[in-house]
């Protein structure tokens, strides 16, 4: 006993100035030196493992040189979780993914799931890990780990969730099935000329671009109203520009504009198209000019058209939202849109990591705000409302 105390006073002075390899390396040599039951009383006196000494005094034995630096050899420690078990970043993929929002001036990603419900559903699916290296892997793909607090944005309506979870299952179906699947939205109007663009960019020290000293342009000043498509299936983005107005006549105006120089050679075969859209906007769920619209898409293309609108107060949960806009955002910060053809270049050579490319066009035709549309045109529109919020949900089917 005397000599286990003795060790152990020893070991106690000396272990907080040794990395891991050095500690193995002295229980080692303290075991050896002792002889017969020397690795009993180590390990007693020490707190390492068996097994711990034991490498150790292979490697004094056999004279194993590990590189400096290092406390193990290459390949040693505790394999992870995705060699372990290679489909289990799929599987959280998967159990994520209905469940993720995004600001779209942000390129971050969070969950409303906290890390420990996603572990236990992991579990649950015979994916067993800790809630520590659930919200590593959310770290290492940009997302950020955040409380469960909802986003305000309005009053919640009762069967928001379940309009989610609808929007889930369509898209899901009709990627299976191998249609074509577009998130919708209209950019936010963009000021064009030599005003400040919020970000930063490198330059020569102390030599910043000069910009205007007011931020408050007149109604002569041009603006540029970016809509977008992302293909959510090939993640691909498609952006018209326009110069106009951003009505119901130029969102499906831009989305003819992704059929026919995208849509159709990507899908020759496809039959129908399916939509996620905010209830807002100039895709917004209430405006018949809107549908008006992909009454005459659908009669050009022959294909019937699927919407499905994201419920009101909710336009951050569309994917064009933080898989398209927030990296364009990204990419032109600090830069001023001095014209329209800037913001199409800016737009053009924007990618990521995940193999994202963007295809922009210029559109300058006229769309005048202010039509109507008549009962008759209306009465003309063949829609065809879901059973489940049919406002909200409905495909509008091609004229024979």
């Amino acid at each position: 006993m005397k000599e286990i105390k003795a060790l152990r006073q020893k070991f106690q002075a000396i272990w907080p100035h040794l990395d891991e390899r050095a500690k193995r390396i002295t229980a080692a040599a303290e075991a050896m030196a002792i002889g017969r039951g020397g690795i009993s009383i180590v390990q007693r006196a020490c707190g390492l493992s068996r097994p711990t000494i034991y490498n150790g005094i292979r490697e004094l034995e056999e004279h194993r040189i590990i590189p400096l630096g290092r406390v193990r050899n290459t390949g040693a420690g505790r394999k992870s979780a995705e060699i372990h078990d290679p489909k289990i970043i799929e599987a959280m993929e998967r159990l994520i993914d209905p469940g993720t929002r995004g600001d779209p001036e942000s390129p971050l990603k969070w969950v409303t799931k906290s890390t420990r419900a996603i572990a236990a559903e992991l579990t649950k699916k015979k994916h067993p890990i800790s809630h520590t290296k659930v919200a590593q892997f959310l770290h290492k793909e940009n997302y950020s780990l955040q409380g469960n607090r909802k986003t305000e944005e309005g009053a919640d309506h009762e069967d928001r969730d379940a309009q989610f979870r609808h929007i889930n299952t369509s898209v899901k179906k009709a990627l299976a099935l191998g249609l074509p699947v577009i998130s919708v939205d209209t950019k936010k109007k963009e000021i064009l000329g030599n005003y400040k663009n919020g970000g930063r960019e490198w330059h020569p020290a102390k030599q910043p671009r000069p910009v205007q000293g007011h931020d408050f342009p007149g109604p002569d000043v041009p603006r540029a109203y970016p809509y977008g498509i992302y293909d959510i299936g090939k993640n691909t983005g498609f952006v018209n520009v326009g110069t106009d107005h951003d009505t119901s006549a130029f969102a499906v105006a831009s989305i003819r504009g992704w059929w026919k120089y995208e849509g159709r050679k990507l899908y020759p075969k496809a039959n129908a198209l399916l939509i996620t859209a905010d209830s807002g906007g100039s895709n917004g769920a209430r405006l018949r000019l809107w549908k008006l619209e992909l009454q005459k898409l659908a009669n050009e293309t022959g294909i019937t058209i699927s919407v499905c609108h994201f419920p009101p107060g909710t336009s951050k949960w569309n994917k064009i939202e933080h898989r398209l806009f927030s990296f364009i955002s990204t990419n032109w910060k600090g830069q001023p849109l001095q014209d329209h053809e800037t913001v199409v270049q800016l737009i053009a050579h924007t990618t990521t990591a995940k193999g994202l490319k963007v295809i922009c066009r210029l559109d300058r035709r006229k769309y005048p705000i202010g039509r109507k549309v008549s009962k008759e045109e209306l009465d003309a529109i063949h829609l065809e409302p879901n059973r489940f919020h049919g406002e909200w949900n409905y495909k509008i089917i091609p004229c024979k």
